[in-house]
């Protein structure tokens, strides 16, 4: 089973493993979460532990069976780095990416220490994305950590974004997404947050792609940032698809 996104970033979600565990902030209204009790609840297969971790081997070679080139979000419901996901298992996902050269897979991770540790045991391939997600400035150890990492394309996801990050360090850094939180209990994002993000990446020559203000009505608040809609990409490992050429719609 792969599911056709709606996030504004990628076009297809693949979840070899689902289910998570907090550990920031930004967990704290997790839609993963939501999502993963919903469909328990619905009597979906992968999710009858809900939101308790779970590997799904069944789903691990999925993508080889695409043929159209596709971006892929890679464990949109977990985050293969968490400590109780075997390092075998890490290694098979690899293995799977590195066989569906024609996609490109996204993976975005909260635990960038056991990123890094892992980062030599990978063979990473030139069509897999390497991200890190932070929060506010207190987590901004984890783009250093990304950055030490031999991920030939590297990105943020500042999402949800909960503080200014001010002073950012974008050296070795090929994308950057911010994001405000959605669904209920949405904690606010302040647009000086935003814009002082986006000129650091424009002073910084790093594709900036601004995905929402969020809210509980995130539909209503759109997603245009002082009169236009960013959506810059990383031109690196793209080489075979226009669509991910870098570009922005005014």
């Amino acid at each position: 089973m792969a599911q056709n996104s709606a996030i504004e970033w990628t076009e297809t979600t693949w979840n070899p493993l689902t289910g998570c565990t907090k550990i920031s902030p930004g967990c704290k209204h997790c839609y993963a979460e939501r999502m993963s009790l919903r469909l328990q609840a619905m009597g979906q297969a992968n999710y009858a532990n809900g939101f308790r971790l779970t590997l799904q081997e069944h789903m691990l070679e999925t993508p080889l069976t695409w043929k159209k080139p596709r971006l892929v979000f890679v464990n949109s419901m977990s985050d293969l780095f968490h400590k109780d996901v075997p390092d075998d298992y890490v290694l098979r996902v690899f293995d799977v990416m590195r066989r569906a050269h024609w996609h490109v897979f996204q993976i975005l991770t909260k635990r960038s220490q056991r990123l890094l540790h892992m980062s030599p045991k990978i063979a990473w391939p030139d069509n897999v994305w390497m991200g890190v997600s932070v929060e506010n400035s207190d987590y901004m150890f984890r783009i250093d950590h990304l950055r030490r990492t031999r991920a030939v394309t590297r990105f943020l996801s500042l999402e949800p974004l909960l503080g200014p990050l001010p002073d950012l360090d974008l050296s070795g850094i090929d994308w950057v997404i911010v994001g405000g939180e959605s669904g209920p209990g949405a904690r606010p994002m302040h647009e000086a947050w935003v814009t002082d993000t986006r000129d650091q990446c424009v002073a910084a020559g790093v594709p900036f792609f601004f995905k929402q203000w969020g809210g509980m009505f995130k539909k209503r608040h759109g997603r245009s940032l002082e009169g236009r809609t960013w959506d810059e990409m990383p031109a690196t490992g793209a080489a075979n698809d226009n669509r991910l050429s870098l570009a922005m719609v005014s």
